[in-house]
């Protein structure tokens, strides 16, 4: 199993002989609006692609784990292939469609394609009243014979969701969208350092990547934040913070 690290929550998957585009988004560096309202102010997203286009369309299938615009950005919804499987939380299935997708596959609980077991979780993106104004969000399982149980957390804080994914699948790998994203006011909407570290005491034999962060404005956690605060955690030797660009290869 290989883990491309494109930018932001937006992955290149290798699993079980498919290539799987995750959470999408292909617009230029600042082209977006900002989210208001947060100490950084610079347009969206904060980088470039660290991928050629090209690559993100010629994949095999599409996953999204929700609508929200720095994981499925108009620009991506104009330019995939519209003939591609797109498998998704059933709340965004009509929208999804409304793009043009041909072959959108909703997963309810769990689901099979090419081989590939997808099992779909839960989350909060956020605590309290703010988890119920931004939506549903939804993680996804993966499992093939052939590879290490895979577990992309989605939107989520540490939450009873999360750990329940985490006892019933027992994953190889936990991906994190990390960032600790935050507005003005309320909670962090994303996991922080501390989100991280109960997922790790929570799947001890599990390794963790760490994504979603420094491309988006209102992410307030670092790399060289969550670094540190993994080698005064003694997380340092399973966690993994890849830079843009960069690939992770996963034996079974």
């Amino acid at each position: 199993m290989n883990i491309q690290l494109v930018r932001h929550a937006t992955l290149l998957i290798e699993f079980h002989n498919q290539r799987l585009l995750i959470d999408p988004i292909c617009s230029p560096e600042g082209s977006m609006d900002p989210v208001p309202d947060v100490p950084n102010t610079h347009k969206n997203p904060l980088v470039n692609l660290t991928v050629p286009l090209s690559t993100l369309l010629e994949v095999d299938a599409v996953l999204l784990t929700h609508l929200h615009r720095d994981h499925f950005d108009p620009e991506a919804a104009r330019l995939l292939p519209k003939n591609l499987p797109v498998f998704c939380q059933p709340e965004d299935t009509e929208a999804i469609q409304a793009h043009g997708f041909r072959h959108v596959s909703p997963v309810s609980s769990s689901l099979t394609w090419e081989g590939i077991t997808l099992h779909r979780t839960g989350g909060q993106h956020g605590s309290g009243e703010m988890a119920q104004r931004m939506g549903p969000v939804s993680g996804f399982v993966l499992e093939a014979q052939t590879e290490p149980t895979l577990y992309i957390s989605g939107d989520t804080v540490w939450c009873p969701e999360v750990k329940q994914a985490l006892h019933t699948h027992t994953p190889d790998v936990v991906v994190c969208f990390a960032g600790g994203a935050q507005f003005a006011e309320g909670p962090p909407i994303t996991m922080t350092s501390t989100d991280i570290l109960h997922v790790s005491n929570c799947a001890p034999h599990a390794r963790i990547v760490a994504v979603h962060m420094e491309a988006w404005n209102h992410c307030r956690l670092s790399r060289s934040e969550l670094r540190t605060f993994a080698d005064a955690n003694d997380l340092s030797s399973r966690l993994l913070i890849p830079e843009d660009g960069d690939i992770i290869t996963f034996m079974a």
